[in-house]
């Protein structure tokens, strides 16, 4: 049986150990050895690949770090969505600074990444220690759902799961927008492992079933550095918020589970469930 799809995690180029690290590790996505070793893997084995990444992106200075303006000159296919001159940016002559997007791409089965399909995290991170602000750019906005060959995926980053309204967004646009329904959401994610043994499984079942769609988490696994460590249970969940696919974690003593490391997981993509829950269920929204 041919694989269609391989999902992998956040940040699957580098979890750094300061915000400085992280800085000077990150590439553009044209110069990046990660990105650029996907490539020719996906071209070589005729394979889609959706992956977690840092890109390092100008912005100016602000008091307010999580809503500093990208710099305009930044070319588009680096800046993300909604970064492009006349995108509300200030004229006044400031010193730029570099920060990162937390970035999701899509390399088709040709090696080529696709640019509509590019998505930079929203929500981010600042919780007890781990202030992801300080080094990251947050996204304005969320992406069109796009085709793959397992269904038009609408992308998402760890911590978005949180929150709802994009997951809705995505999978049950209002009809003014003119998109389709995202079938297949998906969020690379690495969760803490205290969040992610209160609230993983919860949360994706929960985005599967209130949007009627797939959900395809990659997650990071284990231990980092000294200072990471990631809960891990990659998972998948079909439109009715049944688990299809669970894969290995951290334990309750705080071990990594034997074999969690490196785990891969199978999933057949059942459109025709999707379409017989939305017929057999419809939402029709009031809100």
């Amino acid at each position: 049986m041919a694989i269609a799809v391989l999902f992998l995690p956040e940040a699957s180029d580098y979890i750094a150990s300061s915000p400085q690290e992280s800085l000077s590790l990150a590439r553009p996505v044209s110069q990046s050895p990660f990105v650029l070793g996907l490539q020719s893997a996906a071209k070589q084995h005729n394979l889609h690949i959706n992956v977690g990444i840092h890109v390092p992106v100008a912005v100016k200075a602000a008091a307010d770090i999580t809503s500093n303006p990208v710099v305009p000159t930044v070319p588009k296919s680096e800046a993300g969505s909604g970064a492009g001159a006349g995108a509300g940016v200030s004229t006044q002559q400031e010193e730029p600074r570099t920060k990162l997007f937390n970035r999701t791409i899509w390399i088709d089965a040709d090696g080529t990444v696709r640019d509509a399909a590019t998505y930079d995290k929203l929500h981010l991170f600042d919780y007890g220690a781990l202030r992801e602000s300080t080094q990251t750019q947050a996204g304005t906005s969320i992406v069109q759902p796009f085709d793959t060959p397992v269904g038009r995926v609408g992308a998402l980053i760890c911590f978005d799961l949180r929150f709802p309204e994009p997951a809705i967004r995505l999978a049950h646009p209002p009809p003014s927008s003119g998109w389709k329904p995202a079938q297949l959401l998906t969020y690379p994610s690495a969760f803490t492992v205290p969040t992610g043994r209160a609230h993983w499984e919860v949360l994706l079942r929960a985005r599967a079933i209130e949007s009627q769609s797939y959900v395809v988490a990659a997650a990071q696994v284990g231990n980092h550095n000294g200072k990471r460590v990631s809960y891990g249970r990659s998972m998948a969940v079909d439109p009715w918020g049944k688990v299809l696919c669970a894969l290995g974690g951290i334990a309750d003593d705080g071990s990594v589970e034997d074999g969690a490391v490196g785990q891969l997981g199978l999933v057949d993509v059942d459109l025709g469930e999707w379409d017989r829950i939305r017929e057999s269920m419809p939402l029709v929204r009031r809100t």
